[in-house]
């Protein structure tokens, strides 16, 4: 047990039965925070007991914080929803004094724009990890290093990318050097994407289906998930992930506290217990996204995909996190793919 897990346990011997609360955490199912030994190591240390309701959708999380008020006491928002949960007041200031493990978060994850609109800490950050792609190693024995691969005509008819408008979109302007959040030039990401059209193979929508297409040979290059080729990897997919030289799809998961919670308290100590190494190297060998903490991320084996393959600074460098994107930003780039797709 942690020293904080062991200090938590010993306050808790000491304290009245009353003070435990049951917290509601409002998540994607499966992801961590339900995790069945790790809801048990925080009752055992704390008293405290965790109940989990589930979303599907940003927007529906969105929709149960602002419909339910105080039902939930830890939300996982992604950072490039924060800033909209926070501006409708449906999440509260985050009191580092209650999460001592934010101190050994990577200070470019702690100082994200998006957690911390108007220089308010928001979300705690949590895991984190990329859009990039990754390639058949039967194919490719030295992996690329540049997303020109996808436009090589050597590989006609083995390219895929995810069917997702706003995804695909990012990924062009990755490929021409823009910035993700701030595509300067759409016309140039239109032909761009127009000349990756002849290459595709087909589009890939789930885990799953890119598995099956790439253990069949159909793929030879695909844009891909890093929680997912980490786990296809431990599968025995032959694939290689990569983060070329243009970089990488970023993307940010905090936990916050509802603005309406009436268990700040130990709502606090649920979140300081999912950034506690001792939570995070077992999850990792579970197939989790990289964690925020920096001891976590240094403890794990050299054969953990989010050590070797994450853990560099460098690629971490490369990354350009996603931004809050407007509904109208939205709907152009739904429109733009679309219309490729009908050209195609």
């Amino acid at each position: 047990m942690t020293r904080l897990l062991a200090a938590v346990a010993a306050a808790a011997l000491v304290a009245p039965a009353a003070l435990a609360d049951e917290i509601r955490v409002l998540n994607w199912q499966g992801y961590g925070t339900d995790a069945d030994w790790a809801v048990a190591a925080f009752t055992a240390a704390t008293g405290h007991t965790v109940v989990h309701d589930y979303f599907t959708s940003e927007q529906e999380m969105l929709t149960r914080l602002r419909t339910n008020p105080g039902a939930y006491d830890v939300v996982l928002i992604n950072s490039a929803f924060t800033p909209q949960a926070a501006a409708e007041g449906l999440i509260r200031p985050i009191d580092p004094a209650l999460v001592p493990n934010l101190a050994n978060v990577d200070p470019a994850l702690f100082a994200n724009e998006d957690l911390n609109p108007g220089g308010v800490l928001m979300g705690v950050p949590w895991t984190w990890g990329l859009t990039s792609f990754a390639v058949n190693t039967n194919d490719f024995p030295e992996p690329p290093d540049s997303l020109a691969v996808f436009w090589d005509p050597a590989w006609k008819g083995r390219v895929s990318i995810r069917d997702d408008a706003l995804e695909a979109v990012q990924f062009a302007a990755l490929a021409l050097g823009q910035d993700i959040n701030a595509i300067d030039d759409l016309d140039a990401v239109r032909a761009k994407l127009a000349a990756l059209m002849p290459q595709i193979a087909t589009f890939w929508s789930s885990e799953n289906d890119w598995n099956q297409n790439m253990a069949s040979g159909l793929f030879a290059v695909a844009t891909y998930w890093s929680g997912s080729a980490a786990r296809s990897i431990s599968e025995g997919l032959p694939i290689a992930f990569v983060v070329p030289e243009e970089g990488a799809i970023g993307w940010l998961d905090g936990l916050s506290v509802p603005a309406s919670s009436t268990r700040v308290e130990a709502a606090h100590a649920f979140i300081d217990w999912m950034i506690d190494p001792e939570f995070y190297i077992r999850w990792d060998a579970e197939g989790a996204p990289a964690t925020s903490n920096t001891l976590a991320a240094a403890a794990l084996p050299e054969t953990s995909f989010n050590r070797a393959v994450l853990g560099d600074p460098e690629v971490v460098a490369r990354v350009q996190f996603m931004r809050p994107v407007d509904d109208a930003t939205r709907e152009a780039y739904l429109l733009l793919w679309q219309e490729l797709k009908a050209a195609q």
